[in-house]
């Protein structure tokens, strides 16, 4: 069952490998902030094809997850792909993972709009559940990035609702 008036918060990445889990640590802080009931947050772990019940059945999925880009340490984009090969080259190590899924949905034609934040990070050789000092400082940025988002997209629906009425 397809859940339109959802928005699902999918945090990816490995909580045991330091900064790469700041998708997880994300939406770990995410589930105790006041949000409205029509957004879900999971934790999706370290990607791959269990979370494909939930590209199918979300049509709105705002995704988390570390990146290996050269940028600085604690760099937050926010990209809109819409094919495995708009990803960012070297995400963490689930990447493989998470771009096969994406082309299979691709191939099922139930793809869902995607809203991907990610984080810059240095290195998967960190281990423990511990961030960096840059990346736990950006946590609250990206809460706010995030937060912000779902307004938006809340407000693009309720704008296409009055129009829909008006005709």
């Amino acid at each position: 069952m397809l859940l339109l008036n959802k928005i699902l918060v999918l945090g990816i990445g490995n909580y045991l490998m330091g900064d790469e889990g700041v998708g997880v640590h994300a939406a770990l802080q995410l589930q105790n902030e006041n949000l409205s009931s029509d957004i879900d947050i999971v934790d999706g772990g370290t990607g791959g094809f269990h979370l494909l019940e939930y590209f199918e059945k979300y049509k709105t999925i705002i995704l988390i997850d570390a990146t290996l880009d050269n940028n600085p340490n604690g760099t937050i984009r926010l990209i809109k792909p819409r094919f495995a090969q708009d990803f960012p080259t070297a995400m963490s190590t689930h990447d493989i993972g998470l771009k096969d899924m994406v082309s299979a949905l691709q191939l099922m034609d139930k793809m869902p709009v995607i809203h991907l934040f990610v984080v810059s990070i240095e290195s998967l050789q960190q281990q423990g559940i511990e961030l960096t000092d840059e990346i736990a400082k950006a946590i609250p940025l990206l809460i706010k990035k995030i937060k912000y988002l779902i307004a938006e997209l809340k407000e693009q629906k309720l704008e296409k609702e009055i129009l829909a009425w008006a005709v």
